[in-house]
């Protein structure tokens, strides 16, 4: 059964979680606005909370296979709540100071590199193999409508109390996410992943992700889509919908992609593909139809269109490569792989962002959006490539949790 207590708690703690930290961007921006009134110092925080998430993803990987998953869960999200929760107390008692709260976001964005690894493998212990795609259907459902609701509810505490108020709702969330974590079972660490060193688990980590013939192509495919989407949707979306179609227009055009990755998460908790990853593969290039519309400068109809069936794609890619790694990976294994995925992925991301300004001022935003949606789609195709790829299979019959050496 899919929601068994540990999965209940499981998915309680996620659901605060993220309902908290889909506040932050809203009331961090603001409330660091309204402190410093220098839209540089946002910047600052923002990249003093990348970097260390980051340099440190790998070693979140490795402990995250060393240590009870568990315990690394409910002591990152308590940290969180503490980072937070001083954030909020420094911005509500106007004792803003620049190199405290960017102090406080690297202390932050450390804890976030425990916090993914940990959380992709754990969810295996939790619900059985033939589970895992309707688990992580949910999972994406419940990130997908709290994008849609989160950003609103952050704009109006932030009207009505201040966007510290707002943060200190994240601080707390995290405690609460923590107190159902501290629900899941005890699951000892595998004792040899204890025994050796830090550098040899790290170079483990890196041979068992190149020697799986799956995973590779899949997360360098990934890190290409990262690399042409994230930047050109989040810089050329806003400014060519703005010139074309007015601001209110790519607000509409958000909204609707979120409900494409709700829609899709709804189906996928129904259907498990025979091959996930093809399927995954297949879908994930409709992923590309935002940016094509964007570039083509098609009307406001069809833009929102082409998000609402990006939004499926997105989805169905995530699920099934989720579900895929938890499946196959070994788990004394899945942190470290899971943690170079992320960093592959992570690291194109501020790359893209920085390439985009000037790739547009010497091409046209238009032009540059093309390219990067023809550029996504081929990227998503290409690990079809891989024999390995095209015949994963997806679910087996065994319907028992499978036991991880945490």
């Amino acid at each position: 059964m899919l929601l068994n207590p540990a999965f209940r708690a499981f998915y309680l703690g996620r659901l605060v979680s993220l309902a908290g930290s889909a506040m932050t961007p809203v009331a961090l921006a603001f409330a660091m606005l309204d402190a410093s009134g220098r839209p540089g110092d946002l910047g600052i925080v923002l990249a003093c909370q990348l970097v260390p998430h980051l340099a440190l993803l790998l070693v979140g990987g490795v402990v995250a296979d060393r240590l009870p998953r568990r315990l690394v869960l409910i002591v990152a999200n308590l940290g969180a709540g503490l980072t937070q929760g001083a954030i909020a107390f420094v911005l509500i008692g106007g004792l803003y100071r620049l190199w405290l709260v960017a102090g406080l976001a690297l202390v932050a964005g450390a804890l976030e590199a425990f916090t993914s690894p940990a959380l992709r493998g754990i969810v295996p212990s939790l619900v059985g193999s033939a589970e895992l795609e309707r688990a992580n259907s949910l999972l994406s459902g419940t990130r997908a409508a709290v994008l849609i609701v989160g950003p609103t509810v952050a704009g109006l505490v932030v009207v009505a109390a201040g966007g510290g108020w707002a943060i200190a709702v994240d601080a707390v969330s995290f405690v609460a996410a923590a107190a159902f974590l501290s629900r899941l079972p005890r699951v000892a660490p595998a004792p040899a992943a204890a025994a050796s060193s830090l550098l040899r688990d790290l170079g483990a980590g890196w041979r068992a992700f190149f020697a799986i013939p799956w995973v590779w192509p899949v997360a360098l495919a990934y890190s290409v889509i990262n690399l042409v989407n994230v930047g050109p949707w989040q810089v050329l979306g806003p400014t060519l919908t703005q010139q074309r179609s007015g601001e209110a227009v790519w607000g509409v055009v958000l909204s609707v992609r979120a409900a494409g990755l709700l829609a899709m998460s709804v189906v996928m908790y129904r259907f498990v593909p025979r091959h996930p990853l093809r399927f995954g593969r297949l879908t994930g290039a409709l992923g590309a139809c935002s940016l094509l519309a964007l570039g083509l400068g098609l009307d406001p109809v069809w833009l929102a269109t082409a998000a609402f069936v990006g939004g499926l794609g997105f989805a169905a890619s995530g699920i099934t490569w989720e579900s895929a790694v938890q499946r196959h990976v070994g788990s004394e294994r899945i942190g470290r792989v899971s943690s170079i995925d992320d960093l592959l992925s992570f690291a194109a991301i501020p790359l893209g962002q920085l390439l985009v300004g000037p790739a547009a001022a010497a091409w046209g935003g238009a032009r540059v959006a093309l390219v990067c949606g023809v550029v996504f789609a081929v990227a998503a195709l290409a690990p079809l490539a891989s024999r390995a790829v095209r015949t994963l299979p997806g679910a087996r019959t065994d319907p028992t949790p499978e036991p991880v050496g945490a």
